[in-house]
């Protein structure tokens, strides 16, 4: 029965829930953790770890795209991003950091032009560190560069904005059609975000092979402040594997992965991002921590440098240390917080739940304690 609520006489709305309102129980046997099993496989491809990056220059470049893939994740490069549209933005990263009004100095840097000579190369480079390769592009710009990215040879695309649906009406420019579009490509594509099962139901009609869930909302993310929506996490993943349960049926067996975007920030997170029905996590903030982030530990999300709407600030997690990224997924970790040993974290949670997949530890029992 769906919690709702009475806003005022001429209002309800339903009731949502956070990550941090709600919590694991362990209802079975324990497992050794050395049983336990993290990976996870979206067609034809398999990872180590349920872990894809957020597509932000600020810790994506071709060297980290290529890092994360060989420790087991999917790297993700943002072809809008000023790695296609620069030779060597390194130099430009490290000018954000020093700007009194990063915002501004963003804009300034993403109206650059976008050169499709440097997303061929981008992809080559990633190609050559043996991961697979996959790009992100917005969906007001697929269109346009979809030749571009399919003659580059990509393994997997990601069409991702704040928030997509699978068909965008428009009496200005033509809209994109994600059905049809998907239906024409021969590699998997991933879509997203959406907040609901309405839309994560679409957005699977599509033909995607994955669906992101959520906003990508952390703590320096204004998406709320600037257009009052806000996502609680639990809920949008719940409802979402509620639309590929139904979507499964429909299709007789058509698997469409999740992928969570938004409040994940600890190994907590991620365990409860799949308890609620996640596939895998989108990690944005927590990789600005890895040594050789390519913005040197700062963090914005694409949506930062918008050039009439900006929505998200600038900065850094406060007195976060630079420490090797195999540190950051597998430890040891020697900090409390869950912020270190994020897949081991992962890992000792399925075990004292006494799960030993992820699709397993799915159906593990969960209770509201705020």
């Amino acid at each position: 029965m769906r919690d709702m609520v009475e806003v005022g006489l001429g209002k309800s709305a339903q009731r949502g829930f956070h990550l941090d309102d709600i919590a694991i129980v362990p209802t079975r046997r324990t497992r050794d953790v050395d049983d336990v099993s993290t990976a996870w496989q979206l067609d034809a491809y398999r990872f180590g770890i349920p872990c894809v990056a957020h597509p932000s220059d600020a810790t994506m470049s071709p060297d980290t795209v290529v890092a994360l893939g060989q420790a087991g994740g999917l790297g993700v490069l943002n072809v809008e991003g000023l790695w296609t549209r620069y030779e060597d933005p390194t130099k430009l990263l490290a000018s954000v950091k020093e700007s009194e009004n990063p915002t501004v100095t963003l804009q300034e840097l993403y109206s650059e032009p976008i050169k499709p000579e440097l997303i061929a190369e981008r992809v080559r480079e990633i190609r050559t560190g043996g991961v697979t390769v996959a790009v992100r592009v917005s969906p007001q710009h697929t269109l346009k560069l979809a030749p571009v990215i399919l003659d580059a040879g990509v393994d997997l695309l990601v069409i991702q904005g704040t928030l997509v649906s699978a068909e965008h009406v428009s009496t200005v420019d033509e809209p994109l059609n994600l059905k049809e579009f998907i239906a024409d490509l021969d590699l998997p594509v991933i879509v997203g975000g959406c907040t609901n099962y309405q839309t994560a139901l679409h957005l699977m009609r599509t033909g995607a092979a994955g669906v992101i869930v959520g906003i990508g909302a952390d703590d320096l993310s204004s998406t709320d402040t600037v257009l009052g929506i806000r996502v609680p996490m639990a809920t949008a993943i719940a409802d979402a594997a509620a639309a590929r349960r139904d979507y499964l049926d429909e299709t007789g067996g058509r698997y469409v992965h999740l992928i969570a975007d938004g409040d994940v920030h600890t190994s907590g997170d991620i365990a409860k991002s799949l308890a609620c029905g996640a596939d895998a996590v989108m990690l944005g903030m927590p990789l600005t921590i890895a040594a050789g982030s390519p913005a040197g530990g700062l963090w914005w999300h694409p949506s930062a440098s918008h050039p009439k709407l900006p929505r998200g600030h600038v900065g850094t997690i406060d007195d976060a240390p630079s420490v090797p990224l195999e540190k950051l997924l597998f430890g040891p970790s020697d900090d409390a917080g869950g912020g270190l040993n994020l897949f081991g974290g992962l890992k000792r949670a399925m075990a004292k739940c006494g799960y030993r997949d992820l699709k397993e530890f799915q159906k593990v029992g969960l209770m509201l304690d705020r």
